[in-house]
């Protein structure tokens, strides 16, 4: 026969309640400011592949160095055989590199905005402190520093150099100087122009594609008709061709008021007149680009 024993109740209170709620954030609300500050570093950063893998590195970092090699190896010649000026002019460095330059613009542009636009984290960066104004510019920013610093390196590589090679000062920080406001407004132009045409597609082979083609094929089309109009008497017309091209638009820019050569066919730089154009046409660029980074990520972000 069975004993039923009796059911002990258990010795003290042992219930237990657990609280996994979420808490409310009591630290420091560091605002708009700082979260578009974080994006433009991170940008900046991803622009030449650092925090990222060694394979984003190889790129960017190789594209920087075949920039500053050139400079090196003209510093070292112009220091052996103790010539009295530098091979090339500041302004004219950037512009017999422009090969190089696009290929890092097309390269990075997609990489800043095209990721953002296939995983579809735009809106998450709307979700947080920051508008499309913010977002914009800080990435404009971010691309255009990592382009002038690409495009500044050599020129302080030369200019180092002239120094050491017991140059002209006054000459060789007129022409540094020179250089830097070139540099600056072409990094400014590149920039905006990639990420416009990036900020298109979500696809980074379509956006690196398209950049190269624009770059690439307006130049070649300035530079044959340019030599067509020179070859034909037409030099008048040179200047104007020049309108149409990027690298054409600052070279322009640069012989008019930078006191640079003009590399257009015959050295038929444009007049101080045809300067203020290219002037314009450079800012209103800069601002239209701009403008339709606006445009398309208040569409984005919704």
């Amino acid at each position: 026969m069975a004993v039923e024993h009796p059911v002990t109740a258990p010795s003290g209170d042992q219930t237990r309640i657990h609280n996994i709620g979420y808490r409310s954030y009591d630290g420091p609300r560091l605002g708009r400011s700082y979260a578009t500050r974080s994006l433009y570093s991170q940008s900046l950063r991803g622009a030449y592949g650092l925090g990222r893998s060694v394979k984003s590195k190889v790129l960017p970092m190789l594209l920087f160095v075949v920039m500053c090699v050139p400079a090196a190896i003209m510093v070292a010649v112009a220091v052996a055989t103790k010539a009295n000026d530098l091979p090339v002019d500041y302004t004219r460095y950037a512009i017999i590199m422009q090969a190089v330059i696009s290929l890092y613009v097309a390269s990075q542009a997609p990489q800043s905005v095209s990721r953002d636009l296939r995983f579809k984290t735009v809106p998450l960066y709307f979700s947080r402190p920051i508008e499309t104004a913010d977002y914009v510019r800080a990435k404009y920013a971010a691309l255009a520093s990592a382009m002038f610093v690409l495009t500044a390196a050599p020129l302080i590589v030369l200019y180092v150099g002239a120094l050491l090679a017991k140059l002209d000062f006054a000459d060789q920080t007129k022409g540094f100087g020179q250089g830097l406001v070139s540099v600056a407004l072409l990094s400014l132009l590149f920039a905006g122009i990639g990420l416009v045409i990036a900020s298109v597609t979500p696809r980074r082979g379509f956006g690196i594609a398209a950049v190269i083609a624009v770059m690439t094929i307006s130049y070649g089309a300035v530079s044959t008709l340019q030599a067509i109009a020179d070859a034909q008497g037409s030099g008048s017309a040179i200047p104007w061709i020049g309108l149409f091209s990027p690298i054409t638009l600052i070279d322009g820019l640069q012989s008019a008021f930078l006191g640079a050569s003009s590399a257009f066919p015959g050295a038929v730089g444009p007049n101080n007149g045809e300067g203020v154009v290219y002037v314009l046409a450079v800012l209103g660029l800069i601002a239209a680009c701009y403008g339709l980074l606006l445009r398309r990520y208040k569409k984005v972000g919704l």
